[in-house]
């Protein structure tokens, strides 16, 4: 049985008219995920950023139609509600990993510049330690060289605790403890200009570069989540003089597998496919879907 109400010039259906209303609010929040482009996870932070884009256009819908009556309006404002409690915390999700993703690339890009133009300026990496002995002393010539070609806000250099990385120990995605960095001699710490906490260590002609993308003290301090790792290793296993993300030679299967493990190869995973589902979906991701959508 279909519930009519009066209006002031007359009688229309009232479950017609309330949800042609919402469809038509549904296509000005959604259609294509304008307004998520527009403001970003930093301001989309309720539905009351969305006020402007959406009342103005019901204002002019209103215009030219009939007024509500209180419970049509009621009504309407708990199916927006709805949809937005269950629309929006997936569109920031996948936002916020967007951000990721492209915070990832920048640092791998800057990487793999410093690392080059030091090259051009003191000779092939191999060729750097003739007169280094310890880990340190190597991590340290390294750092130092190829940071001279970062945009560094702080340099910890080899010293310990002093703010460059999160203290303690980050995760593996698995949950067992990686190396604590922090209070570590060995690593040669910088914090980058945006904020992003990058640590050489060198050992004989191999270095690891570990990342986190979050900068000291925030985010989940985890691998594959926001702690990344490069080396100079390439795709068919050899170390060179270039920094590639860790895992770039492993077969996709040793990629998947690690992934669902211990997560050290999330960068090779994020540079070639462009996105973080492994953390969503593993058991759906194989060589011929590598995403969840």
């Amino acid at each position: 049985m279909n519930i009519e109400l009066q209006h002031g010039g007359g009688v229309k259906p009232f479950c017609s008219k309330a949800f042609s209303l919402v469809d038509k609010i549904a296509k000005i929040l959604f259609k294509d995920f304008r307004l998520l482009r527009q403001y970003g996870t930093k301001n989309l932070k309720s539905l009351s950023a969305l006020v402007p884009d959406v009342l103005l256009p019901l204002k002019k819908m209103a215009q030219k139609t009939l007024a509500f009556t209180l419970a049509e309006t009621l009504i309407v404002m708990g199916v927006i509600g709805i949809v937005s409690a269950l629309t929006l915390p997936n569109l920031n999700s996948s936002t916020g990993d967007k951000e990721k993703v492209a915070k990832v690339k920048k640092i791998y890009q800057n990487l793999t510049d410093a690392f080059d133009r030091a090259q051009a300026v003191y000779g092939p990496f191999d060729q750097w330690f003739v007169n280094d002995t310890t880990e340190a002393q190597k991590s340290k010539r390294a750092g130092e060289r190829i940071t001279e070609f970062m945009k560094v806000s702080k340099d910890c250099g080899l010293e310990q605790n002093k703010g460059c990385f999160t203290s303690g120990w980050p995760k593996a995605l698995n949950g067992d403890d990686m190396i604590d960095i922090d209070n570590n001699s060995s690593f040669y710490k910088i914090i980058t200009a945006d904020g992003t906490s990058v640590a050489f260590y060198t050992m004989g002609t191999v270095i690891a570069v570990h990342v986190d993308i979050d900068g000291p003290n925030k985010g989940p301090y985890t691998s594959g989540k926001d702690v990344f790792e490069f080396a100079n290793r390439d795709a068919g296993g050899n170390r060179v003089n270039a920094i590639y993300p860790y895992g770039i030679d492993f077969t996709f299967a040793d990629l998947l597998g690690n992934l669902k493990s211990d997560g050290y190869c999330a960068a090779t995973w994020i540079i070639n496919y462009d996105n973080m589902d492994y953390l969503k979906c593993p058991d759906k991701l194989s060589e011929t879907v590598t995403t969840c959508k």
